[in-house]
């Protein structure tokens, strides 16, 4: 059995509801009474995802207050992909996930240097009340290079499985372009015949 570990990066403005899709997604559990996550925490969730291999996904849960931002490089490291998160009830947070995937952009990569796949989640879809409609949120998957977007509830624990098996895919697909790069990478490069200085001479001389 084969195991592959993949971080996940978890971001977005606060009370956006990031802690909460951590623990519905890792332990299928909702509440109320999360205290603002200070600095980042951690999940971990194994999957088995075939019969010969695991998947072992470590949940960054990044803090979005203004003051930790200035940390995002060090935690973005070595980070597989990313999931930017709103609340379709406040506007504000909509339009700061173009600056938090720009954030994103410019501190981190994948090694062959792609940008790190990133999804854009809408949480409180079951709410009556938005602020978002679904055209802005295509405008925005599009135009900043997010590789897809749904709607969720964390509370009613709906697209959370979907959404996430989605990035999987997206992380599996990535991984296994990467192994090919890195093994380009290990090739020995090929010798080129480079002619003798007799030929050279020989050619250069005029048959006339």
């Amino acid at each position: 059995m084969t195991e592959v570990l993949f971080k996940v990066l978890i971001i977005g403005d606060p009370t956006v509801g990031k802690t909460s899709f951590v623990q519905r997604y890792v332990n299928n559990l909702f509440r109320r009474d999360y205290k603002m996550t200070i600095g980042v925490d951690f999940a971990l969730k194994v999957i088995k995802w075939s019969d010969s291999q695991n998947i072992k996904l470590q949940l960054w849960d990044i803090a979005g207050q203004e003051r930790f931002t200035s940390m995002t490089r060090v935690y973005y490291k070595d980070a597989h992909a990313c999931v930017v998160m709103f609340d379709l009830t406040q506007r504000l947070t909509f339009q700061n996930t173009i600056k938090w995937k720009k954030d994103l952009d410019t501190k981190c990569s994948l090694q062959d240097g792609s940008p790190v796949p990133c999804l854009l989640l809408a949480n409180k879809c079951d709410l009556p009340h938005r602020e978002v409609d679904q055209a802005e949120i295509e405008e925005v998957c599009k135009e900043h290079d997010f590789v897809g977007w749904t709607e969720i509830s964390v509370k009613e624990g709906q697209m959370i499985e979907e959404c996430m098996r989605f990035l999987i895919e997206e992380m599996m697909a990535k991984h296994a372009a990467l192994d090919e790069f890195s093994e380009s990478l290990r090739q020995p490069p090929q010798q080129t015949i480079k002619p003798r200085a007799t030929d050279i001479q020989q050619q250069s001389k005029c048959s006339c």
